[in-house]
């Protein structure tokens, strides 16, 4: 079988090896229910076979010099520390003349010496799960018990500090943190996060459970589903936005790198962006389950998006497969009129698929509920954005961009 015909030459894999198993309850996650797909949740943990069979398709598929692992999960520590033993083992073996790196996203809680020594020890960057301050953070991520789960992340953090492990962080923004942006985003700073990434929360719960009792559901579901109440509003969440920026641009910019911040302005540049959201396309970035199953996206986990499992077909052939390079090219070919003449498409180009399930004022369907939020932050940080691109196109630091925003 010729696998070459639409094998992408790089593509990204988020691996799953605890499936969506995990301590924490959050209110808002996405991921929790998944475990209905797979009978109810029984034996969610990755085996030998399917590991070892990802690790080694995975890096021959790739065809660059780097290859990046994403392990998440559900809580991925809960898979426990001699499983990543064995990853660093098995990428040793199979990578021949490849690099290789590791990014391992967690909630903290688990976080202790011989976790943190190990991430130092094999260069792992570690990316933390924390929503603000004590008060925010509880309000939406407890563990199963009920209890709050902020002290053991940040003992997790102070732990990570204590190895010298680099690591990010990732803040869920939901209706009720969107209301406190400057306090969410020093506080950020203040736990010593260098790189901050914000996640907006928009999910729509089925009146009457969908396929396989699944209740969150995705953009096409045609029966009947309403807005989650910790869904963050538009209106509030250009707001939250714009509010970070306007303290970014005037005393951060190259101390502290906000992903949404970079990705604007790659496109402001004239850069292809790093952020699939924001992408002209999609669909080179799929998810792995713990047995092997792969989707076409980790918010499209449904049983309709399903592409195969890497005992039966070859990774590479699922991730160039026909159905994925469609679900890929479908987020440019199903753009509204309304989007495709929108100042901004450049920026945004319709962003997530998942979210894209409102009409535009001509009764076109396929507008994201975001639309407002980020025509909002796309307006007001225009003039700095290509004050910065136009330092880069002169080879000189975006970071002169601060002057003139203080002065203006």
């Amino acid at each position: 079988m010729n696998l070459s015909l639409n094998r992408p030459i790089s593509f990204a894999t988020m691996a799953k090896p605890i499936g969506s198993a995990c301590n924490l309850n959050c209110t808002y996650c996405y991921y929790l229910e998944k475990q209905k797909l797979y009978t109810n949740g029984a034996n969610l943990q990755m085996s030998d076979e399917v590991l070892e069979n990802f690790i080694r398709q995975y890096i021959e598929a790739q065809q660059v010099p780097v290859v990046s692992f994403v392990w998440q999960g559900g809580e991925p520590t809960l898979r426990g520390i001699d499983f990543f033993k064995q990853v660093v083992k098995l990428q040793r073996k199979y990578a021949v003349t490849k690099h290789i790196e590791n990014a391992f996203q967690t909630n903290g809680t688990n976080l202790n010496d011989e976790w943190c020594s190990f991430f130092k020890d094999h260069n792992f960057l570690v990316g933390i799960s924390i929503d603000g301050p004590e008060k925010i953070h509880n309000k939406y991520r407890p563990y199963k018990t009920g209890k709050a789960s902020f002290t053991d992340v940040m003992q997790g953090i102070d732990t990570l500090h204590k190895h010298r492990v680099d690591f990010n962080t990732l803040s869920v923004v939901n209706r009720e943190s969107s209301l406190h942006p400057l306090m969410i985003y020093n506080f950020l700073k203040d736990i010593g996060s260098g790189f901050i990434q914000f996640l907006p929360v928009v999910e729509r719960e089925a009146a009457i459970a969908a396929e396989q009792g699944l209740k969150l559901v995705h953009q096409a579901f045609k029966n009947g589903a309403k807005i989650t109440e910790w869904s963050v509003i538009p209106e509030d969440y250009g707001s939250f936005l714009t509010t970070i920026f306007d303290e970014w641009v005037r005393r951060d910019v190259g101390k502290i790198f906000v992903q949404l911040f970079d990705v604007t302005l790659a496109n402001w540049a004239n850069v292809p962006p790093a952020l699939c959201v924001f992408g002209e396309t999609c669909g080179n970035a799929v998810v792995m389950e713990h047995n092997g199953d792969v989707y076409s996206c980790d918010h499209f986990v449904y049983p309709e998006y399903h592409l195969g499992n890497i005992l039966s077909t070859p990774l590479a052939q699922i991730a160039g497969s026909n159905r994925q390079v469609t679900f890929g090219n479908s987020k440019r070919d199903t753009l509204p009129q309304y989007c495709i003449h929108c100042d901004y498409r450049f920026a945004c180009n319709g962003e997530c698929p998942k979210h894209r399930f409102m009409l535009t004022p001509d009764g076109e369907p396929g507008l994201s509920y975001l639309c407002n939020a980020y025509k909002e932050f796309f307006a007001h940080v225009h003039p700095y954005m290509q004050i910065m691109a136009d330092e880069l196109m002169a080879q000189r630091p975006p970071a002169n961009v601060m002057e003139w925003a203080c002065n203006n």
